[in-house]
């Protein structure tokens, strides 16, 4: 069972989010929050697999909650962002506060529970739209972003150090970068998903990236697409 927490200070999102998760059968709402805070407070004891946490909320933001959740040694849950608001700030900001995804409130509930299970496989959730967002935000300007104080997803991605990857790291880093799951990946290279996890686990620790976003923009930045 992927165990979810939603965060959202309208009660009847929360409730409608709970019922299309829940239908599924392998996911459980195990905690819900109505603000930033409850949910940072909470956590802990809920210890879910996947929060999916709205933006706007009173007393605490999304966008702070998510940055301390994930500054957390002791969570391990990942956040995927839901909101109503396609913004780009919105977007950049909640990447670089460490969550794992970025989704739409008008998404199709088919859309919600695949990016729960996406995330909770460890799989990109970023629509390719939305990752080239990402890449032209942080990959064509990404000093002129860090001089200016914008948040960027690594500070340290374009220190002009090239990582050393092996042939087969380097395939799955330019698959990555198409925004490809680990099945697509699996698939391409004709290898099992368990060995996909397990270069691509072998990728960030290398490339020190937080991650999967954060490879991608290395990626392009150094030409491997």
């Amino acid at each position: 069972m992927i165990r979810v927490m939603l965060v959202d200070d309208h009660s009847v999102m929360r409730a409608g989010f709970r019922m299309i998760l829940e239908a599924t059968g392998d996911i459980e709402v195990v905690g819900e929050a109505g603000t930033g805070a409850e949910a940072v407070a909470a956590v802990s004891a809920v210890r879910p697999d996947v929060i999916c946490m709205d933006v706007q909320m009173p007393d605490m933001d999304g966008l702070e909650a998510t940055r301390r959740i994930v500054a957390d040694a002791d969570v391990s849950a990942s956040v995927v962002i839901v909101t109503t608001f396609d913004r780009d700030d919105y977007l950049f900001q909640a990447l670089s506060a460490g969550a794992s995804g970025f989704l739409l409130k008008n998404a199709g509930p088919e859309e919600l529970v695949s990016a729960v299970r996406a995330v909770a496989a460890g799989d990109a959730l970023l629509a390719p739209e939305v990752t080239r967002r990402v890449i032209e935000r942080f990959a064509a300007e990404p000093r002129a972003a860090q001089s200016a104080g914008t948040p960027t997803l690594d500070a340290d991605a374009d220190d002009g150090i090239r990582i050393e990857l092996t042939e087969r790291e380097t395939e799955v880093l330019r698959l990555l970068a198409r925004a490809y799951s680990n099945g697509e990946i699996a698939k391409e290279l004709f290898i099992g998903e368990a060995t996909v996890k397990t270069h691509v686990s072998n990728l960030l620790a290398k490339l020190g990236a937080r991650d999967r976003v954060a490879a991608v923009v290395y990626a392009h930045r150094h030409g491997v697409t």
